[in-house]
């Protein structure tokens, strides 16, 4: 059975969720407070974490940042009253998986649910070949007979978006927007660093070169197995 991590200050709101999620054939622990909400992760194994944007003391953004530094493959979904076009770009922004307004239907609440979980199982045993190296991303590693490395987050996101655009080219702006959020200069340098460093990870394999197109972007190409 999933276990939901639910925080959400409206005691109405979060009673009618809570029953329903149970009746659902979820098992959730509600707080309606967001201070013990790191304690409570320390404790249980959550599948999914339900945050209010609009909570007493800390909102759901700062929260959301505090679970990723800690649990950052615990995938989380943001609920507000709420319908402003700036929440649902900030929500999906720092990370969410979703972004659900409370006006929704309760069914359509669990169906999204559903597909995060599903996909964050896929997730958890996705595999990359890439010729001799084989790439984890959940686990965020990088293997080859002769070495292995550990990335950061970071590092795994733009290999990713790479690899899924194989024998194509990613634009510097897209990247940018996908995984720094920012097309400033400076993370315009910061991302070049990054394509330096996933460069040095294939020093042993010639066939893997990730190609600057320069001024426009960023291109791999790989026979994917």
């Amino acid at each position: 059975m999933h276990k939901i991590l639910l925080v959400e200050d409206d005691i109405d709101y979060g009673t009618v969720m809570q029953q329903y999620l149970e009746i659902s054939g979820f098992e959730v622990i509600w707080l309606t407070t967001p201070e013990n909400t790191l304690d409570m992760l320390k404790k249980e194994k959550f599948s999914l974490a339900v945050l209010d944007i609009m909570l007493p003391v800390k909102d759901g953004f700062s929260l959301s940042k505090e679970i990723q530094m800690l649990y950052p493959a615990l995938p989380f979904l943001f609920l507000t009253a709420k319908n402003q076009n700036i929440d649902r770009l900030m929500g999906l922004k720092s990370g969410a998986a979703d972004y659900i307004s409370k006006t929704c239907d309760p069914e359509e609440l669990k169906l999204r649910i559903d597909n995060i979980l599903k996909y964050a199982e896929s997730a958890q045993t996705q595999q990359y070949q890439l010729g001799n190296y084989s790439f984890h991303p959940f686990q965020l590693k990088l293997t080859h007979p002769k070495e292995s490395f550990r990335l950061t987050e970071r590092e795994r996101d733009l290999l990713l978006l790479l690899i899924q655009n194989n024998n194509k080219i990613v634009h510097r702006n897209v990247i940018l927007e996908k995984i720094w959020h920012s097309s400033d200069y400076f993370s315009g340098r910061s991302m070049d660093v990054f394509i330096t460093r996933l460069r040095k990870y294939f020093i042993h394999d010639d066939n893997i070169q990730i190609t600057s197109i320069r001024g426009i972007g960023f291109e791999i190409d790989l026979a994917l197995r």
